[in-house]
């Protein structure tokens, strides 16, 4: 990488001539169609246990419970007396209210429609779903729609210890199918031209074959700066990976921030098939830093997961626009074949 030894000194480089956006070195003869196809479809290979992230940890509080739905099933997240995690089906097995409006008793569901009291042991009728925290993200195994062999936990990826990181979870949702956002993921040539608020000098200095078959060969490569303003730059070496159909995780492997990771999880919130599909982007932000300050930020996570979230949400601003207009043209596709 450029200037490497420097810029891990010195986080920040002062660029003296940046480039004009339309003098960008040109990307799309790099950016193969057939590169970015061929990763999606080792992507979509790759066993998930039948494990859907459903948000953020954070997002599943002890006094209320979370509604969600995933793949068209109707979902209730809570936590029990102990803290842990439960989840289940989100209508009442009585008449069918939405049990995401009920109230948490002594860590089971009291329905607000007749007062039905559900615990974590379930009842007829009424089974509750296999469902994990990692300290970042919640996870709910879903049998009947992955229709793969089950595995006990979820495919999570290397993270730095949470312990010294600050971490973030944005949450967006857009009119396209989960492979729709693995591809825009999966097209790193895109950032500096699509994204110029944020990138600069942007360089994949290793793609995959077509037709690799090692997981280890599997990745893009990517030397980048961040832009902080419109010379200062923090340069990083990020490698992108797709550890199960609907993850890609981009770790940073030189420059500030080394180890941090940024993982997209792309959830299906219709059920397959549906004429007007929505998917939900779960985007897990875990910085960490050697660097001495990094324990004052840390302590001053209160203020920083919300410019976190909210850097994530202007960049997806665009690229949930990518991947929709990347669905549309595919059923435009199938209408005319």
């Amino acid at each position: 990488m450029r200037n490497q030894t420097r810029s891990s000194r010195f986080p920040l480089t002062l660029r003296k001539n940046p480039p004009a956006w339309e003098n960008q070195e040109p990307t799309w003869r790099a950016a193969r169609p057939s590169v970015i196809e061929a990763a999606l479809k080792r992507a979509q290979a790759r066993p998930s246990g039948n494990w859907y992230v459903v948000g953020g940890s954070h997002e599943v509080p002890r006094q209320a419970p979370l509604g969600r739905t995933v793949a068209g099933r109707e979902l209730v997240i809570w936590r029990d007396a102990d803290g842990n995690l439960a989840a289940g089906p989100g209508a009442c097995p009585h008449l069918g209210a939405p049990l995401k409006d009920s109230s948490v008793q002594c860590g089971s569901l009291v329905c607000h429609w007749h007062g039905l009291t559900l615990s974590t042991q379930g009842q007829a009728g009424w089974r509750t779903l296999p469902v994990h925290d990692d300290g970042v993200l919640v996870w709910v195994r879903l049998d009947s729609v992955g229709e793969e062999q089950p595995h006990e936990q979820p495919v999570i990826p290397p993270r730095p210890k949470l312990d010294g990181a600050v971490h973030a979870v944005y949450t967006g949702v857009g009119r396209c199918e989960p492979d729709d956002i693995i591809a825009n993921r999966l097209d790193p040539w895109h950032g500096a031209w699509f994204h110029p608020y944020a990138f600069v000098d942007l360089q994949v200095t290793s793609s995959p074959p077509n037709d690799a078959a090692d997981n280890d060969l599997d990745v893009f490569v990517v030397d980048v700066s961040f832009r902080l303003t419109s010379r200062l730059v923090v340069p990083v070496r990020a490698v992108f990976t797709a550890p199960e159909p609907r993850t890609v995780v981009m770790h940073i492997m030189d420059g500030e921030g080394r180890d941090s990771v940024v993982e997209t999880h792309a959830t299906p919130l219709t059920s397959p098939g549906h004429q007007q599909p929505r998917t939900a982007v779960v985007e897990a932000v875990i910085a960490t830093s050697e660097r001495r300050g990094f324990t004052l930020a840390r302590h001053a996570s209160f203020a920083l997961r919300p410019l976190m979230r909210a850097a994530a949400r202007r960049l997806w601003r665009d690229d949930l626009a990518y991947a929709e207009r990347r669905w549309t043209l595919r059923m435009r596709q199938n209408v005319r074949d």
